[in-house]
């Protein structure tokens, strides 16, 4: 680092002058303009970012400038890039105005950037590069300071208005949606259901341009993030929580620390074993209202064009059914509080982050099959029945199930092989793992 003359974030002071700074952009807001006072008619353009030179230190930086100088600039690097900072106006901090608006910082000052003194570009140097990025991946606050979305939803309105740190997985990302305001200004929304081993989805808004660029790289089921300083608020129209990116909110994807490990197992574990899939029932409508019809193909077409829930009918026959393959294929066991699959004879779950592991051990067991449904035009594959929609369509309780001798469930699945139904579908969404989740009286299909 020396070689190359950087000035550490740590040792800044406004009395440098051609100072020269390194760091890994883990933060940025979009552009804005306002009226210049001193020029009628004209605007100032400015934008925010925060870098990172080591596991400590961060600082923010402001850019002003004209249009093109401030859009040109915004647009030549992105969160998670590393830029060379030449000539900065190191600044106090002023709690008063700007600091507000931007991310919390260790450092007792700013930088301020102009067209006619500074220059940033990107970073080409590898070594320092290699340095840096693994400094992505740690969060700005504490790493076990931050609340669980269990704590968010137990607190309830007493956290209305507050910011807060959350550490969650993701589970489902919308599509943005663009909006003009009732002055003309034109805007976007994006929101993203996040989860974790005491809520199974919480909606997170992202209303910047640059959040919502951020948020659309993740994978969702495999991606943990801790949110540092998000806003919560009580939504009256869905009568629960919610939490928003401003721009004082810093995103870390997939942290470095032993919390998000232990998160992210969990997310990994019960995304295979269906669990989230389970979840995905507060939407439902009445079977009786859904109206339209489509064939196999038509559901596969609008669901790759459709990112938001949907219902239909088709009519199709029961193509796979594999009623006669091993027990342990067809009932599974699953622990109450968090849905992980267990063995039959467990006393405990092996789902380090479960809600009840301090608690007496209890589990369910339910049918958990894979069905393929075809028509004419295709078929809809590994599609899921679970649970009591399982029972009344099979019309036997798992019990039961377990007392027939292999050819009695060779003779059920034949009953129902083959047999052409009206399939009521529900298409939850675009984002899971394998499979686009339907539904079928309540029963979860995919394809």
């Amino acid at each position: 680092m020396a070689s190359h003359n950087y000035v550490s974030i740590s040792e800044l002071h406004p009395n440098f002058s051609h100072s020269k700074v390194v760091g890994i952009i883990i933060g940025k807001t979009d552009v804005k303009s306002f009226p210049d006072r001193k020029n009628i008619g004209v605007d100032r353009f400015t934008f925010g970012f925060t870098i990172k030179d080591s596991p400590d230190f961060f600082i923010n930086v402001t850019a002003w400038g004209n249009d093109g100088y401030i859009n040109g600039l915004s647009n030549s690097f992105s969160i998670g890039d590393c830029v060379i900072i030449e000539n900065p106006l190191v600044s106090n901090k002023d709690p008063e105005k700007g600091e507000r608006f931007c991310p919390a910082t260790p450092s007792l000052y700013r930088l301020l950037v102009t067209e006619a003194h500074s220059q940033v570009c990107l970073c080409a140097d590898m070594d320092t590069i290699d340095r840096l990025l693994p400094l992505i991946h740690l969060p700005v606050k504490d790493s076990r300071d931050f609340y669980s979305l269990g704590d968010i939803m137990a607190n309830g309105q007493k956290l209305n208005g507050t910011v807060i740190n959350i550490l969650a997985a993701v589970k489902s990302i919308g599509e943005p949606k663009q909006f003009t305001t009732s002055d003309g200004r034109k805007g976007q929304r994006l929101e993203l259901k996040l989860f974790d081993d005491s809520v199974a989805s919480f909606p997170l808004i992202c209303w910047d341009r640059e959040a919502i660029q951020l948020v659309q790289t993740l994978i969702p089921k495999e991606t943990v993030l801790f949110i540092a300083d998000a806003k919560i608020s009580f939504d009256s129209f869905r009568n629960s929580m919610t939490a928003t990116v401003n721009s004082k909110t810093v995103i870390t994807v997939n942290p470095d620390t032993r919390e998000a490990s232990l998160l992210f197992s969990y997310a990994k574990e019960v995304s295979e074993s269906g669990a989230l899939d389970q979840d995905e029932k507060d939407e439902d409508m009445p079977v009786d209202s859904i109206t339209d019809v489509y064939t196999v193909s038509q559901l596969k077409q609008k669901a790759q064009e459709n990112p938001e829930a949907f219902f239909g009918i088709t009519y199709s026959f029961i193509s796979k059914l594999d009623l006669d393959s091993a027990v342990s294929k067809v009932i599974r066991t699953r622990c109450s509080r968090c849905k992980f699959q267990v063995t039959e004879d467990t006393l405990s779950c092996t789902n380090q982050l479960c809600p009840g592991r301090d608690q007496t051990f209890s589990a369910t067991t339910g049918f958990d099959l894979l069905v393929d449904f075809t028509d004419h035009t295709g078929t809809l594959h590994a599609c899921s029945l679970r649970g009591p929609v399982a029972e009344k369509t099979l019309g036997c309780t798992t019990e039961e199930f377990t007392s027939l001798t292999d050819a009695e469930r060779t003779a059920m699945k034949w009953k129902f092989l083959l047999e052409r139904c009206k399939t009521y579908v529900k298409k939850v969404s675009r984002w899971q793992k394998k499979t686009e989740p339907l539904k079928h009286r309540g029963m979860l299909l995919g394809d």
